[in-house]
């Protein structure tokens, strides 16, 4: 169908607008919303539904067997068939501390893949990469490959961004880092959102960072310093800091979900970017896999680092994590719909293409239930999944 019209209670809305009415898609892009139902086109009735724009995960390592490191075309694009399907229309393909070498390898084969998918491509949409690593610091490296951490360089990040055809949209450091502020500041100036993580830095160390122009912090939480209370670290750093945003896993494994409200109330939601940091296990059955070069073992839905035991990183969907923020009481389900979609879009300045529901945007929106389960994924006004 070009032309059609979804008839909703619960429509989420730029400016953190609830409406109701119809929102009308025409040749694929959302073309505005009616009280009263429009002539001469088919009218989907999913009154009761949500209908929020499409999902944005800006922290994903990979899906379905197949990882950003893998450093294959082909392996981003089966990602993004399978990824749109749990409403995720949005991504950064997110690499790991590894070589100079094979992470520049990484870079070239997501750029590729994109220019291989074009413009008819049905699937998630790479919006950019991210680089979680490899300036980060041992004492909190988590599921990182120590023998690849060194300084920040912007010189190196230039390297990469070569090879990734101007892709490379988020880099992350630990702040205590030996050239830190001139890396932020050299980002900040090629557009490139610097974030904090893996980091045993002091909250000074980190509001230098911020003040230098560092805009988000890694996997709240995880990965850093402890909040205390004569060292509130990066995560008081992160509560404290109203131009910031903060990811958060919200699998209910990676944070206590006291925990998260403690810092959706701190900061306002907002402020707060749900993310998954699935790995290539993601959608699969428990078992031993690879995080890069690291063995892991899938148990009960959570990734361990084999042998030190910690976690390494979730198989959690972002259709998952509102289910869940909203079940706990966190959010409204508005709330949570956007801290999907709109917020983590602001969060790497993507928020005049994606994560918003606006007239000649593409259509990418998802449908869910009273109960925020995934109903529906259209992309450019088609269907691509169906409960």
């Amino acid at each position: 169908m070009s032309t059609f019209a979804i008839k909703s209670d619960h429509l989420v809305l730029p400016n953190d607008v609830d409406g109701s009415g119809y929102l009308l898609v025409a040749d694929g892009r959302f073309a505005g919303v009616t009280e009263d139902a429009p002539e001469g086109v088919e009218v989907i009735d999913r009154t009761d539904c949500w209908v929020a724009p499409g999902f944005f995960d800006t922290h994903i390592h990979g899906f379905v067997g197949h990882d950003v490191m893998d450093c294959d075309p082909e392996a981003v694009t089966a990602i993004c068939e399978e990824l749109v399907c749990h409403g995720t229309t949005s991504w950064l393909a997110t690499t790991l501390t590894a070589s100079v070498e094979q992470t520049g390898e990484a870079c070239a084969s997501v750029a590729e893949a994109v220019r291989a998918q074009g413009a008819g491509f049905v699937g998630t949409r790479t919006q950019g990469i991210f680089l979680e690593g490899p300036f980060f610091t041992e004492e909190h490296k988590g599921a990182q490959n120590p023998k690849y951490l060194i300084d920040p360089e912007a010189s190196i990040l230039d390297g990469w961004q070569e090879r990734a055809g101007g892709l490379i949209t988020k880099s992350a450091l630990a702040p205590e880092r030996d050239g830190t502020v001139t890396y932020v500041e050299a980002m900040t100036d090629r557009g490139v959102t610097v974030a904090l993580g893996h980091t045993s830095a002091t909250s000074e160390e980190c509001l230098a960072a911020v003040e230098a122009g560092a805009r988000v912090f890694v996997h709240t939480y995880n990965g850093m310093a402890d909040l205390l209370h004569r060292n509130p670290g990066p995560v008081g750093c992160a509560m404290t800091t109203p131009e910031t945003y903060s990811e958060l896993i919200c699998d209910g494994m990676h944070v206590h979900p006291i925990a998260c409200k403690a810092l959706v109330h701190a900061k306002g939601w907002e402020h707060v970017a749900l993310i998954t940091d699935c790995l290539s296990c993601g959608g699969l059955e428990d078992g031993d896999y690879y995080l890069g070069e690291l063995p892991i073992e899938l148990r009960g839905g959570a990734a361990y680092l084999k042998g030190a035991g910690n976690l390494a990183g979730s198989t959690l969907t972002l259709a998952k994590a509102v289910q869940n923020v909203v079940g706990w009481g966190m959010v409204s389900p508005s709330q949570a719909l956007r801290m999907a979609s709109e917020i983590p879009a602001r969060s790497v300045n993507m928020d005049d293409r994606c994560g918003v529901i606006a007239t000649g945007r593409l259509a990418d929106l998802v449908v869910m239930d009273q109960d925020m389960t995934l109903v529906e994924t259209y992309l450019a006004g088609q269907l691509v999944s169906a409960s």
